[in-house]
C-alpha cells in the first residue's frame, strides 16, 4: 500500500481520533504504514493547528471531550446497530466493499459521545460471525460497480464462467445482490441482447465506460418476477 499524502494522512488520523476513544502512535504507524516517530510529527503538526489532542503517558492519544462536536447523535442502540453492521461486513467477499465501509464507519464513529465509544469499542470485540472464517476477499468491483449502476455507466467485462469458458462482454449494469457469501451483478449483455447474471469472483478484469446508456424501465422486483415465470416454463 503507498503511503497517503501528508495532509489525506493528517485528516484521518483526526478523524479517527474522533473515532475511538483512546489511540497509540504504534496503531496509527500500522493503519498509515508511516514510523511511530512520523505519528509523533503529525500529532505535533495538530496540535499546532489547535487541535486540542490529549496526551495519557503509557497509553495514547485522545481528543478532548466535546471538540469539534457534531450535530448528529446517535442513540446507544444505533451505536450498536452500527458496529454490529461493521463486524458483519468485515466478513464480505468483496476487498472494496469491506474497505469503503471501514471508512465510512470511521467517520461515523467520529460523532459517538466519549462513553459510546468505549462501549462500542467492547461490543466490537464481543461479536462474531463464522461466516468466510478465513476472511477471504474473492472480488474488488462491487464500489465501481454500485457507481456503474447509478450513473448509467457501460462496463467491458473479461468474464471467466464457472464451465472455465472465458469471454468478453459489454454490459449494462442493472442490479446488485448477495446469495450465499457472493455477490452477483444483473446486467443486459449487449452479446446476448438480454439479462445475464455474472459472479463478481469470476470477473478477470473490468472496465468502466465514459459512455452511458438508457436505464431499464422495470423494478429488481418485476425482474424476478419475469426470471420465475421463465423458470416455471422451463425457458
Amino acid at each position: 500500500m503507498e503511503e497517503k499524502p501528508r495532509l489525506a494522512r493528517l485528516t484521518a488520523i483526526l478523524t479517527q481520533l474522533q473515532s475511538k476513544r483512546i489511540l497509540t502512535a504504534k496503531e496509527l504507524a500500522q493503519r498509515h504504514q508511516v514510523s511511530t516517530r512520523t505519528i509523533y510529527r503529525d500529532i505535533r503538526t495538530l496540535e499546532q493547528s489547535g487541535i486540542p489532542i490529549i496526551t495519557e503517558d503509557g497509553k495514547g492519544y485522545s481528543l478532548m471531550e466535546g471538540f469539534n462536536l457534531p450535530p448528529v447523535m446517535f442513540t446507544e442502540d444505533e451505536a450498536h446497530a452500527l458496529i454490529t453492521a461493521e463486524q458483519l461486513v468485515l466478513k464480505n467477499k468483496d476487498q472494496s466493499f469491506s474497505q469503503q465501509y471501514q471508512s465510512a464507519i470511521a467517520k461515523i464513529k467520529s460523532t459517538f459521545r466519549h462513553n459510546q465509544k468505549d462501549k462500542t469499542e467492547l461490543l466490537s470485540q464481543r461479536i462474531y460471525f463464522r461466516q468466510n472464517i478465513e476472511n477471504h476477499k474473492t472480488s474488488e468491483y462491487l464500489m465501481t460497480l454500485q457507481s456503474a449502476i447509478t450513473n448509467s455507466k457501460l462496463i467491458d467485462l473479461n468474464y471467466l464462467s464457472l464451465e472455465n469458458k472465458r469471454s468478453k462482454r459489454t454490459v449494462e449494469p442493472f442490479a446488485l445482490y448477495s446469495t450465499q457469501d457472493n455477490w452477483l451483478l444483473i446486467a443486459v449483455c449487449r452479446l446476448r441482447n438480454d439479462f445475464r447474471a455474472f459472479r463478481l469472483d469470476q470477473i478477470q478484469e473490468l472496465q468502466l465506460r465514459n459512455e452511458t446508456f438508457e436505464p431499464q424501465k422495470i423494478t429488481l422486483q418485476e425482474y424476478f418476477e419475469i426470471c420465475r415465470e421463465r423458470t416455471s416454463k422451463g425457458i
